[in-house]
């Protein structure tokens, strides 16, 4: 579990393609520290397992599942990255919760200059846009945020020069490629409301139909 407050801005150092995976070379001088062999990582928000340490690098192997559902396939040798390691039950929960679990990938539509901020748009997916309620929680691109405003399938959020400084957010542009992860707390909600729905359709009537009465 993370908490969607970056760490550290990494450096994609190799990336090799192989079979169904792509190993990732990342280099690190602060998350690396906090990593042991089989520990867990947020590159951008997806959450990978490290399976090689190496002096300032350390190494994930991104298999298929990840290279459909995130942006880390696309990912090139020099390419910046933004890090978190894996919460500790010691640890205060800064941002929200964030599992690592990339729900869908938006593209950023718009950057609105403000006096003392950014908004950025970002259009997401149709098939994840209910999970979204303004003044929620959004990880965009492992970066927990909150949402200044929707419409529709557009998110709109407000970034710090803090945030744009120390993390990769800063250096996006219209057209660029985010993961993003939806709130925990509004697909357990959704799921409760759908079983709710079901029994609640368990009518008599229905149970004489299939031969219950």
């Amino acid at each position: 579990m993370f908490t969607g407050i970056i760490k550290e801005i990494g450096i994609v150092r190799e990336s090799i393609r192989e079979a169904g995976k792509v190993i990732l070379g990342i280099k690190s001088e602060k998350v690396i520290n906090e990593l042991d062999i089989g520990a867990s990582v947020s590159i951008d928000g997806a959450c990978q397992t490290v399976v090689k340490i190496s002096g300032n690098m350390f190494y994930v192997e991104a298999v298929q599942e990840t290279l459909k559902k995130t942006t880390l396939g696309s990912l090139k040798v020099g390419n910046r990255v933004n890090l978190e390691s894996s919460v500790t039950i010691s640890e205060g929960l800064g941002g929200h919760i964030v599992l690592g679990h990339i729900d869908g990938i938006g593209t950023i539509t718009e950057i609105k200059n403000l006096d003392a901020s950014k908004i950025y748009s970002i259009c997401v997916p149709e098939s994840i846009s209910e999970y979204f309620v303004e003044v929620g929680s959004i990880a965009v691109d492992g970066i927990s945020l909150t949402i200044a405003e929707l419409r529709e399938n557009i998110v709109k959020i407000s970034i710090i020069p803090f945030t744009e400084k120390n993390t990769t957010i800063g250096e996006k542009k219209i057209g660029d490629k985010v993961n993003i992860e939806v709130d925990i707390i509004g697909k357990y909600v959704k799921r409760f409301l759908e079983k709710r729905e079901k029994i609640e359709k368990i009518t008599t009537e229905w149970l004489k139909s299939v031969g219950f009465l």
